[in-house]
């Protein structure tokens, strides 16, 4: 796990959270000694993220359909 100063922290941030994305977590220590763990957070995923279905129809077939549709 790498183990980051306050100082480094600060004057390297973008390392430091591009090792956190790569390693999984850092830690970042104070001279008073406390430590602070730097993750990464989940990305959480779109509602609209859905499997297709394949209806075994063409994309020419879905046009027609929606054509017709505004004809109506």
């Amino acid at each position: 796990m790498n183990v980051y100063t306050y100082t480094e922290a600060r004057q390297n941030l973008a390392t430091l959270l591009d090792t956190a994305l790569q390693v999984g977590e850092v830690l970042i220590k104070r001279k008073d000694g406390s430590v602070f763990v730097v993750r990464p957070q989940p990305r959480g995923e779109s509602p609209l993220d859905v499997e297709g279905i394949d209806l075994g129809i063409s994309a020419a077939e879905i046009v027609a359909f929606v054509q017709e549709g505004r004809r109506q």
